[in-house]
């Protein structure tokens, strides 16, 4: 049970169909949401966007607020602002928040907009394109904007498989696209809190280094939620799936059922059953 390094990968066909077409409709796109999940700031941004996206304008959109430990991701939002973006942490579930997008993209897109009437043209709708790694919350976020469910929006990566633009009815025409990941995940912390958070498909992991990667985080990082979750009082990997084990009914003849505590713990995560938590730790 031993936190090896890890090797998870996932890079279906499909996301390297959407990047090249990414780079082909950029030139009628005004403006870019850049979606990260607020638990992993750093981890589920990515990592080649600039090359990607070049000099569009931008609104970096941390999502999933009512998830994340807030002290940590405005941090890196803060960070991030430092940087020249501007940022923005939402909770999609809310029904306002996505309110504050719609104001911010106006604002930005303004001197489009003005050049547009010094030319003796009308007000155009902006073209949004919607960007970021799978389950960040892209389709939530378009049904809000639209107003209706022009997309399936689920807890789990790779829903969303084609191109589309999407009208709507506050001056904006949102692209969305799949989520995008990177060929090689070869940052191993970062590649295990995407894991950790959905933004794999589950059934290419490796489901316990996930869950040990999960506990050891926590338990450095938030030793108070082991505690009430789980009855957890010490980082000893094997006690703590004992400790689980025992908890959910899964030790059998005195073996535990490793699987089943793994899926356990994982499910907690991803399911958002553990709230309160930044996994990009903040030094």
């Amino acid at each position: 049970m031993n936190e090896n390094k890890t090797n998870i990968n996932w890079y279906p066909g499909h996301m390297a169909k959407t990047r090249r077409k990414i780079i082909d409709e950029l030139k009628n796109i005004d403006i870019v949401y850049e979606l990260v999940d607020s638990r992993i700031p750093k981890s589920s941004k990515i990592k080649d966007i600039d090359n990607l996206i070049k000099n569009k304008k931008r609104i970096l959109i941390m999502t999933k607020k009512d998830l994340c430990d807030l002290n940590i991701t405005n941090k890196w939002a803060k960070y991030y602002e430092n940087k020249g973006y501007y940022v923005l942490i939402v909770d999609l579930k809310n029904n306002d928040d996505y309110k504050k997008i719609i104001k911010v993209t106006h604002e930005i897109t303004k001197e489009i907009q003005n050049n547009r009437k010094d030319k003796g043209l009308k007000e155009k709708a902006i073209r949004a394109l919607v960007l970021g790694i799978p389950n960040t919350g892209k389709s939530t976020l378009i049904n809000k904007i639209t107003g209706k469910k022009v997309v399936n929006a689920e807890n789990r990566p790779g829903v969303t498989k084609e191109m589309q633009y999407l009208k709507t009815n506050v001056g904006i025409v949102l692209l969305d696209t799949p989520g995008i990941l990177w060929p090689k995940l070869d940052d191993e912390v970062g590649a295990l809190n995407i894991a950790a958070t959905g933004g794999i498909k589950k059934e290419v992991l490796n489901l316990d280094e996930i869950c040990v990667h999960i506990l050891n985080t926590l338990y450095e990082m938030y030793p108070e939620k082991l505690k009430n979750e789980y009855n957890i009082v010490n980082n000893d990997v094997m006690e703590m799936y004992e400790t689980i084990g025992k908890r959910i009914g899964a030790i059998k003849n005195n073996e535990i059922d490793f699987e089943k505590v793994s899926l356990k713990v994982y499910n907690d995560l991803v399911g958002e059953k553990i709230k309160g938590v930044t996994l990009d730790k903040w030094e």
